[in-house]
């Protein structure tokens, strides 16, 4: 099993990774530690993050103004979601929550090189309430070991990068992980359906080259995204896997900001509260340990393409 975390030393806000000719050597292995299951660490935000931005999201009355799990932000579309509250309000969240994003968006072009200008740019997000005993149904359940996949938003074999931000001045933020993502996919894949999708995989391969000859778009979801939102579940649901699998717990100090890719790292999430976070969906052709992506793993098992 990986080491919990590793922490980043080398590169810091306003300064980056300062006067040295290594930088680009040093970000091409932070991205390899990142897509071999690690987590990076930084004891304080390494991007810009206003103290009177993070006073205000403290002291909202979220109770009032919270309308769904979490407040999500769409950067592309300018667009906040999941409050609800005065105009006044709404629009200086929307501000902080705009110059966030531009900020962890731009952190992530220069800390991780070989990603700079290749990554799809997702939502970003903020979790209000206290995550033990939040009372979610099953699939919803933050404190259940899965791995991340987005019903709407299928990857196609890209990977789904996550920077998160504990803004709890007192308490950590306390997540579970587990074994690296091979050894859950050649214990549990099989019986959470990937023999039956590789089999169907061809069929998927073939109506898309036949829609490509006939000039229509190819479908958005491949055989490998649909076994990742079943994995999901199918992972929350394991009863036995929840109770006796290998647990690290880790626990993410106040103000610390860690990177993790979730498609790959089963996490669960056991308490905090306010916590920031950024997605990015990172595809294939920026990727620099192209054999540790989830697909790749999924299809050495299966012994079929699960992506166009």
């Amino acid at each position: 099993m990986n080491l919990p975390w590793i922490v980043v030393q080398d590169y810091q806000q306003g300064v980056g990774w300062g006067n040295t000719d290594q930088r680009e050597a040093r970000s091409r292995s932070y991205c390899e530690m990142l897509e071999s299951g690690q987590i990076l660490l930084f004891r304080q935000p390494p991007f810009e993050l206003p103290k009177e931005d993070q006073k205000f999201l403290l002291e909202q009355e979220w109770a009032e103004l919270r309308m769904h799990k979490n407040v999500s932000y769409r950067p592309t579309e300018d667009v906040l979601k999941g409050v609800s509250g005065s105009a006044e309000a709404i629009e200086r969240l929307r501000t902080i929550f705009r110059n966030y994003s531009s900020a962890v968006i731009d952190f992530v072009g220069k800390f991780l090189l070989p990603y700079a200008g290749k990554c799809t740019i997702d939502f970003s997000s903020f979790r209000p309430f206290e995550e033990e005993r939040r009372g979610l149904p099953l699939h919803k359940r933050n404190d259940l070991l899965h791995v991340d996949a987005f019903p709407s938003r299928p990857t196609r074999g890209g990977r789904i990068l996550r920077v998160f931000t504990n803004l709890n001045p007192k308490k950590a933020r306390i997540w579970n992980t587990t074994e690296d993502f091979e050894t859950l996919a050649k214990r549990y894949a099989q019986d959470a359906g990937l023999p039956r999708l590789a089999e169907e995989s061809w069929v998927s391969r073939t109506v898309q080259d036949w829609s490509a000859k006939l000039g229509f778009r190819a479908t958005s979801r491949t055989p490998y995204d649909m076994f990742m939102l079943g994995f999901h579940d199918y992972l929350k649901e394991n009863t036995e896997f929840q109770k006796s699998c290998p647990k690290v717990r880790l626990e993410f100090p106040p103000l610390a900001t860690w990177l993790v890719f979730t498609d790959g790292v089963a996490h669960a999430v056991m308490s905090g509260q306010y916590a920031l976070e950024q997605t990015f969906l990172v595809p294939p052709k920026a990727l620099i340990a192209l054999d540790q992506a989830p697909y790749r793993i999924l299809e050495k098992i299966a012994g079929q393409p699960l992506v166009s």
